[in-house]
């Protein structure tokens, strides 16, 4: 323990930590070595695996600028603020952090030294000094001449040269410098004296006697610099200038160099000082920037042991301790890592990387018509990045120019650089509109971006507003505001992640689009007290923090424990990036000994620990770290049957509930509803990547609820690749639907995914009366109007019938599911090729109440099929369209005759089969690659839980 930390335990009044709840900086440690991990799983593409290594890089840079900085200015205060979760002062969470990371550094180094060996076989090689052949080094002696020493600015430092500022990241070359190279003349008696009374004077300046020198990293020069021979291989731009630190420092001695980097608390109050001086805030904002780049050292690396002197003096001329040092053979800045993959052919990029996967267009929208005519008709619940941002933009293009929009008001909180969204919003302020655009200016490393983005909106014609003083606005939501015959009509865009073009293809989002006239009052009402800085709770609606989010959180819980406790079904779901706030903790677990089963979704900090006997028996939490980035906060009360879900932009943290401006909505709609319980059902069937935090804080390892088959082989599910497919099949299907109604081969045409439903421009729009499948629905519909109510009827009986038949693992589930639909399908389709059968009188019509209801009340009786029939019949139904492609016929149970369409079917029979393919993210590995758990793993349990099975 170091003095500070005795310090504060001296002199601070001890909190006793709670055994269900855990440090929120040693919590997020652990989810970025789950993130390293991913750079450990030998399924992951290498290149990928590099990335992710450079992603646990990154996280860990910020992490020591923000946390680690915040953490150390308060341990400077006299009086500690105690952490209530852990009981730690600053100074203790400090000493826990270093040695943390102390732990995580050698498997960092470990995971990015196999990678680099790994790649070095598929021909990617990462090159040393050591490494170079004779003409690699005369090639790099010719690039460096040109391309790099004309750059250079190197510098000593002496007793006549002081210390100088190092950037905040930025790489440096340190050289230990000796006498000068020349042969030293014989000097007389008195010159020698001379010379030691000069030095005993200038002993205690500068740097003591101790001469350095500094060469910083120039910006003008590329980081990867390409060498010639077989495959890709290259050298890093610091490693070959310190190869030239001899000629750079020419008339000095080396002894030795090194690499180093300096990381500097960029924590920053960004609201100080700005009122007392009277400045625009913009221009604080800008001030505030620079003063970020000078702030204290928090951490120095070092890619190889440095020599006592050498550390000595960086130690002590940066303020920091031993502990605070880092040495490790990893490259200290991983950025370059992202570009690579750009220097191989299409061929070895393929090989080494994910699969090419772009957002689809939303298959619930036609693209041929405006989009503000269709989200009039119906709501819409985008999933990013399965599914594109770009029908939103096209939403806000058609308001820039359309004449019935009176105004177009936006919370904006990170923007791209490059953003095809701000233009619209540009070009309708330019176009008349009445444009009102809140930045929130304090988006962490965002802030120079957002205020150049908000000069740009001012210059053309926007009303441009910026967060409170005390509160960040980190809601999402934008509100067009149009004229009607009817009066004024509000279209209303809810999201739970940000307006970013570049984001929505990398994280998971939801984007909610509606014309409810009550949500787009509340949507006026929010602009209208952000423009007063008002923090309002006078919303029908919507939840607003920090007066309504976390207030109703905790009432809806209570209302759980009071269900609970009568012998009533109940139950309660988050899914979240983070849940630190100990009064939620602290309630769920009052939930969890009155009987309430909890589930909870985190992908980053958890403060609370499932599973400890007496307080969180039944909590269990789960974490997906994948391809893409888990994004999307979920809140759901009480039981599937009746379960009252919120999307929202708030984590369950003290930061978003109590200091931020949040919104929180809820999906009435039930297709949307059970669209986001499909999601979750598949989020939850993951074997791949799905790990479920233990009592003890630890997590299960990759794989571990997979099962070997009889070969000793592993078949695992990744849900995120899963979507993936999913959603490029929508398209296939959306295009196929499309085709046959231009092709009058007639009837309305529907299909429903887990992200939404698939229609034809002339089909009813889906109402809150329509069935949607809750995990998997593989299947082209193409049916009369007269078949709606037996199809809905068919798809919940055959969803509850294949989901009790498969509980052994979350595939089988979703393999049964999926061939018990296409069979129900198969059959309905047949029976509409003899001329079709009215709907029997027991089954449901497609406007009754009953049409929602769970799957798992219905009658298992009424299902025509066995468990086995519809697995038996899907695949004679898989070789008979394999046959049909191959001989060039119409696909069985498909094509219409000739006498109902005379016309020739537009689309192939092979895009057909595409959209039926199951490409849904499974992989065969070997059994020595995952460690699957025992029989009776807990996925099964999860996935009933959440659905009430």
């Amino acid at each position: 323990m170091n003095a500070q930390a005795s310090k504060d335990t001296a002199a601070t009044t001890t909190i006793v930590k709670p055994p269900y709840m855990q440090n929120r900086e040693l919590s997020w440690l652990d989810f970025n070595k789950r993130v390293l991990d991913q750079g450990a799983d030998p399924t992951v593409p290498l290149l990928e695996r590099l990335n992710f290594i450079s992603i646990f890089w990154s996280n860990l840079q910020e992490f020591f600028m923000v946390r680690v900085g915040s953490l150390t200015d308060l341990s400077l205060l006299k009086k500690s603020i105690i952490d209530p979760k852990s009981g730690m002062t600053p100074a203790q969470q400090l000493e826990a952090i270093y040695a943390r990371c102390h732990e995580l550094y050698p498997y960092y180094e470990e995971t990015y030294k196999t990678v680099r060996s790994l790649l070095a076989e598929q021909g990617i090689r990462g090159l040393h000094k050591e490494d170079l052949t004779a003409e690699q080094r005369d090639y790099l002696r010719g690039y460096m001449e040109d391309n790099v020493l004309p750059f250079l600015s190197p510098q000593i430092i002496n007793a006549r040269h002081p210390f100088p500022h190092l950037e905040n990241g930025g790489l440096y070359i340190v050289v230990r410098l000796d006498e000068e190279a020349r042969p030293k003349a014989k000097k007389s008696k008195e010159e020698r004296a001379r010379d030691k009374a000069e030095a005993k004077a200038t002993k205690n300046l500068g740097a003591e006697g101790v001469t350095l020198g500094i060469i910083p990293l120039p910006r003008q020069t590329s980081r990867v610099i390409e060498l010639p021979g077989d495959g890709l291989q290259f050298i890093l731009v610091e490693r070959a200038i310190e190869m030239f630190a001899a000629e750079v420092f020419s008339m000095y001695t080396v002894k030795h160099t090194n690499i180093i980097c300096v990381t500097r608390n960029a924590d920053l109050d960004a609201t100080e000082g700005a009122e007392e001086q009277g400045e625009d805030y913009r221009e604080h904002m800008k001030r505030i920037l620079k003063k970020r780049s000078r702030l204290a050292p928090v951490r120095l690396e070092s890619e190889r042991p440095l020599s006592r002197t050498v550390k000595g003096l960086l130690l002590e001329k940066l303020g920091l301790a031993e502990h605070q040092l880092f040495v490790t053979r990893v490259p200290l800045n991983m950025g370059y890592t992202w570009g690579l993959g750009s220097r191989l052919s299409a061929e070895a990029r393929a090989a080494l990387t994910q699969a090419p996967f772009t957002p689809q267009w939303p298959a619930c929208l036609d693209r041929k018509r405006s989009i503000i005519e269709q989200v009039s008709e119906h709501e819409v619940l985008l999933s990013y990045p399965y599914q594109s941002m770009d029908a939103f933009v096209q939403l806000l293009r058609e308001a820039s120019v359309d004449p019935a929009v009176v105004s177009i008001k936006i919370t904006l909180y990170r923007l791209a650089s490059q953003s095809h969204l701000a233009e619209a919003l540009i070009n309708a302020a330019e176009n008349g509109k009445e444009v009102t655009a809140l930045f929130e200016l304090r988006a962490r490393f965002d802030e120079s971006n957002n205020i150049e983005w908000s000069q740009r909106f001012e210059a053309a014609g926007c009303h441009v507003i910026y967060g409170f003083r005390n509160f960040k606005v980190h809601s999402k939501i934008c509100t067009i505001t149009r004229q009607t015959e009817n009066g004024l009509q509000h279209i209303t865009q809810l999201g739970t992640g940000n307006y970013n073009e570049k984001t929505a293809k990398l994280y998971t989002d939801f984007s909610f689009i509606t014309c409810d006239s009550q949500i787009g009052h509340d949507a006026a009402d929010f602009f209208r007290n952000m423009a007063l800085e008002n923090t309002s709770d006078n919303y029908d609606i919507l939840w607003v923090a920090p007066l309504m989010i976390k207030q109703n959180i905790l009432r809806n819980i209570d209302v759980q424990i009071e269900r609970a406790r009568r012998g009533e079904k109940c139950g309660l779901f988050f899914k979240t990036n983070s849940i630190t706030d100990k009064e939620v903790i602290d309630k769920l677990v009052e939930a969890s000994q009155a009987g309430v089963p909890i589930d909870l979704f985190v992908r980053g900090i958890s403060c609370i620990l499932p599973g400890v006997e007496g307080y969180t028996d039944r909590v269990r939490e789960v974490s997906i770290v994948g391809q893409l980035l888990e994004h999307s906060r979920i809140y759901g009360f009480g039981p599937r049957d009746d379960c009252k879900l919120y999307l929202s932009s708030a984590d369950l943290m003290t930061r978003n509930m109590d200091k931020r401006i949040e919104i929180a909505w809820p999906i009435l709609n039930d297709t949307l509803r059970n669209q986001v319980l499909g999601y979750l059902g598949i989020c939850y069937s993951d074997t791949a990547k799905l790990r479920e935090l233990l009592p003890d804080g630890s997590y299960t390892a990759l794989g571990a609820f997979a099962e070997r088959d009889e070969n000793g082989e592993v078949e695992l599910f990744d849900s995120q690749k899963y979507l993936i497919a999913e959603a490029q099949r929508m398209k296939l299907v959306s295009a196929e639907l499309a085709a046959r109604q231009e092709a009058n081969n007639g009837g309305s045409a529907r299909m429903v995914f887990p992200l939404g439903e698939v229609a034809t421009a002339g089909s009813a729009p889906a109402g809150a009366d329509e069935v949607v499948t809750e995990e998997e629905s593989e299947f082209i519909a193409h049916r009369s109007p007269e078949l709606e109510a037996a199809e809905a009827k068919a798809v919940r009986d055959a969803a509850d019938a294949m989901a009790a038949a498969a509980t052994a693992t979350a595939a089988s589930v979703l393999e049964a599911v999926t061939k018990g639909v296409a069979q129900e399908v198969a059959a309905l389709q047949a029976r509409e090729a003899q001329g079709g059968t009215a709907p029997s009188e027991n089954v449901p019509a497609a406007d009754s109440g009953s049409a929602v209801a769970d799957p798992a009340s219905a009658d298992p009786a009424a299902t025509a099929p066995t468990a086995e029939g519809p697995v038996a019949e899907r695949a004679e139904l898989d070789a008979a369209a394999a046959t049909a492609v191959e001989e060039g016929r119409p696909l069985p149970d498909t094509a219409p005759s000739a006498a109902e369409a005379p016309a020739p079917a537009p689309a192939p029979a092979t895009e057909v089969i595409d959209a039926a393919r199951t490409d849904d993210g499974r992989a065969i590995v070997p059994a020595a690659v995952v460690e699957p758990a025992p029989e009776g793993n807990a996925i099964a349990r999860f996935f009933r839980r959440l659905f009430g099975k």
